[in-house]
């Protein structure tokens, strides 16, 4: 349908096993809400302990690609205005002599009503994050396409894609070029850089079955390249990401280096960063079980059919969780997974239930939102087409109007469909 030969990304879907660890990060609506080291100092960062779970460390593309600002961000989540104006004076202040006047033009309600806060709630990051002590984090666009390890005290801009992953096993798997390759197959460009569509790049994404000695080598890997990086940044502090793997790249291709070139090769120490690549990409083609000499066409068909092969598993309900404890943490269907693994699926399916007769459609408000919320967290994920088949007539734009009315205040999350439709995650 691309007009693509080889491999039909266009018709992979989105997998269960991937649902809810990865989302964009904040999205402020207010630049006010960002300040400096001596700013926050004069804040009171430093003189009332509290005011530290509410200024948190800032990154954006830019920071991770080049150098951090060194910039933090005011984070007021959970807190109503009157929390705001007696438990930190200073920063209900600041906050609104520099975010309020632009937040009452705003069209949102939420958003003018809710001035103190971010212009979304970011209630799928915020839950994917929660109890982990670091996370993975890439650029939405950037010339490489690279993975770190973030701080759980960080706060990422929109212009993240976060993963509420602190396994360096899962660090491996996304740097490896099989991940990488099929993030540049499927994500597009914007202008001539790559972009990174969560929706695209990882929803779809099927990660290897890897045994416990695989997944112990990629995890090794995995630290051992995001330590490499941060420690010869640290050491040099004008050494950025994006020019190591400009210099990697010259290094693949066996370009000559230039001077400057060179200087980035000895403080990044980009052989040996070279090197734990090529040791991780064997080690994430061995997890597969596929041969290391594949081409990049070869690699993105085999991993369209793994994606179809997993999608048929989900429908028989053998789901292979990537964070089982956070993503399915009443553990329904285990055991019965357990068992299929082990049978190779041939369990037979079971048969779908006699369907429900349909609802009429609710009057008042409050039961439209409730019936819609309940619709769209029962599937999960679902257009207004869909759960409009759980009405008699035709209410797709009303159910539509209540969907868009639950984004807003944070339980839903508009995504796009593998169809390219209008398409709505629930946010629990």
């Amino acid at each position: 349908s691309d007009l693509r030969i080889g491999a039909d990304l266009t018709g992979v879907v989105a997998l269960r096993s991937n649902d809810r660890v990865s989302s964009p990060g904040v999205k402020l609506h207010g630049a006010g809400f960002i300040v400096t080291d001596e700013q926050a100092l004069r804040l009171g960062l430093d003189t009332d302990p509290g005011l530290k779970e509410f200024l948190r460390p800032y990154r954006n593309g830019k920071d991770l690609a080049d150098r951090p600002r060194g910039v933090l961000v005011i984070d007021l989540h959970g807190l109503t205005e009157r929390d705001v104006i007696s438990r930190f004076p200073a920063v209900y202040q600041w906050v609104a002599e520099r975010v309020k006047p632009e937040r009452e033009m705003n069209n949102e309600r939420y958003r003018r009503e809710n001035w103190w806060l971010f212009g979304r709630k970011n209630t799928e990051l915020r839950s994917a994050l929660a109890g982990l002590t670091r996370f993975i984090s890439t650029p939405e666009t950037s010339k490489h396409r690279f993975f770190v390890f973030l701080d759980e005290r960080i706060r990422p801009d929109n212009m993240l894609v976060n993963f509420g992953l602190e396994d360096a096993y899962f660090m491996g798997v996304l740097s490896s070029r099989t991940h990488v390759t099929w993030a540049l197959g499927s994500g597009g460009t914007l202008e001539d850089r790559p972009r990174y569509n969560k929706t695209l790049c990882f929803d779809p994404f099927p990660f290897p079955t890897a045994t416990e000695d695989q997944k112990t080598r990629i995890r090794e890997l995995g630290e051992s390249l995001d330590a490499h990086r941060k420690r010869q940044q640290s050491l040099h502090p004008k050494l950025t990401i994006t020019g190591m793997y400009n210099v990697l790249e010259k290094l693949r291709s066996g370009e000559a280096l230039t001077e400057k070139e060179r200087e980035i090769h000895e403080q990044g120490l980009v052989s040996i960063l070279k090197q734990i690549h090529d040791d991780l990409d064997a080690a994430v083609f061995d997890a597969y079980g596929w041969p290391t000499t594949l081409s990049d066409e070869e690699i993105l068909e085999r991993l369209v059919a793994l994606n179809h092969e997993r999608a048929e598993e989900e429908k028989r309900g053998l789901i292979r969780w990537l964070r089982p404890e956070f993503q399915n943490p009443s553990g329904v269907k285990a055991e019965t997974q357990a068992t299929l693994a082990e049978v190779g699926l041939e369990t037979p399916v079971a048969q779908p239930p006699a369907k429900a007769a349909k609802a009429a459609w609710p009057k008042k408000l409050a039961e439209r939102v409730a019936i819609v919320r309940d619709l769209l967290s029962e599937a999960g994920e679902a257009t207004a087409a869909d759960l409009n088949r759980s009405f008699r007539g035709n209410n797709a734009e009303n159910v539509l109007a209540v969907l868009e009315s639950l984004a807003a205040v944070g339980l839903a999350q508009e995504i796009a469909t593998a169809a390219g439709e209008r398409g709505w995650r629930a946010l629990r």
